[in-house]
């Protein structure tokens, strides 16, 4: 064989396994499409439950959940993503995630809906203290000075950013520190009690709404709060405004949005590592807060507001960086069930 013909044979034995790798383009644009569909679910959101009223934000919860489950799901089905099929010891080992699920879930819906998205970001920066505070009673862990600084930083920047919150509402400030504590436990119960590699964050996604969405379904027709929705949708008008929601589950923008929200994280994990899915999101949540001072018509500014605003959101930047910085081993590829839940909040 000639030379000309060993490199022809070379090149053509090297194309299949090049064309298994995804692309920079791919890379890129997946990353790209993630950031921007999760920072528009969270404009989305807020436009939903403040501009138009929308009555509960339970039922927004199970028509999140049913999309999660879809998803997720079909994903598993074409080899997108991969957790183990049901078994009678997954609930037994899952428990009481699926409680810290929901209600974290439909916490976070309830504190959108009554605060600014500035204030709302900075409130759920305090899942981070929280979570370092639990894993340092209950793990054991320590922390590095650097951590410790740029925690203290957060809870500056938000106790003054909470002192001069010209739009204070009581409720809204529950519904927040109450879904900081669902998201806090979950994260740290998850780490003392479960294997991640036995399930994957995916699996224990899918089982948290599978086990969750018909009991929440229930509490929803049980308070009223389903009959209440019903009735508002038709008083304000939601029809006419687009929106098309069926009896139970609200359909349209908002599932639309949290579908492709669910269908990009997947997809932005598959072309890059989880490493990049998390540095994406705290960008993300940067973004959230200042351009949400223009966004809901409910952020009332004023000067040492939004100087503790830039002091949580630089405290909280530099904590995720610096937990991913510790996470990135040389030659160890960072795996996403390794990746701290709160360097996502």
């Amino acid at each position: 064989m000639t030379a000309g013909g060993q490199a022809e044979g070379a090149g053509a034995g090297a194309d299949p396994a090049s064309a298994r790798l995804p692309s920079r383009v791919a890379k890129l644009l997946s990353a790209l499409f993630y950031g921007t569909c999760s920072f528009l679910l969270v404009l989305i959101n807020k436009a939903l439950l403040t501009t138009y009223r929308f009555p509960s934000p339970i039922v927004l919860g199970v028509g999140q959940m049913a999309v999660t489950i879809m998803i997720l799901y079909v994903s598993k089905l074409n080899k997108i993503i991969h957790f183990p099929d049901f078994d009678k010891k997954i609930p037994t080992k899952l428990f009481p995630l699926p409680l810290l699920y929901v209600g974290n879930h439909i916490s976070g819906l309830a504190s959108t809906s009554k605060l600014s998205l500035p204030m709302f970001t900075v409130l759920r920066k305090f899942t981070i203290p929280l979570t370092l505070l639990l894993e340092t009673i209950i793990l054991g862990k320590q922390y590095s000075l650097n951590i410790i600084v740029s925690v203290f930083a957060i809870i500056l920047g938000a106790f003054v950013a909470a002192g001069s919150d010209l739009a204070f509402n009581l409720e809204g400030y529950i519904f927040v520190f109450l879904n900081d504590i669902f998201t806090a436990a979950n994260g740290v119960y998850t780490k003392q009690k479960m294997d991640p590699k036995e399930l994957g964050k995916y699996g224990v996604l899918f089982y948290n709404a599978c086990f969750m969405i018909i009991p929440t379904l229930i509490i929803s027709v049980s308070t009223g709060d389903l009959r209440q929705k019903q009735e508002e949708t038709f008083e304000q008008g939601f029809w006419s405004r687009g929106f098309h929601m069926s009896t139970s589950i609200p359909r349209g923008p908002i599932n639309t949005s949290w579908f492709l929200l669910m269908y990009s994280t997947v997809l932005c994990s598959y072309y890059n590592s989880a490493l990049t899915t998390a540095v994406v999101g705290a960008i993300k949540n940067v973004s959230v807060a200042y351009i949400g001072m223009l966004v809901g018509g409910d952020y009332i500014f004023s000067v040492l507001n939004f100087v503790g605003l830039n002091i949580c959101m630089a405290g909280g930047l530099r904590y995720s960086f610096l937990t991913l910085g510790s996470q990135l081993k040389p030659k160890q590829p960072v795996e996403e069930e390794n990746i701290s839940q709160d360097l996502k909040v």
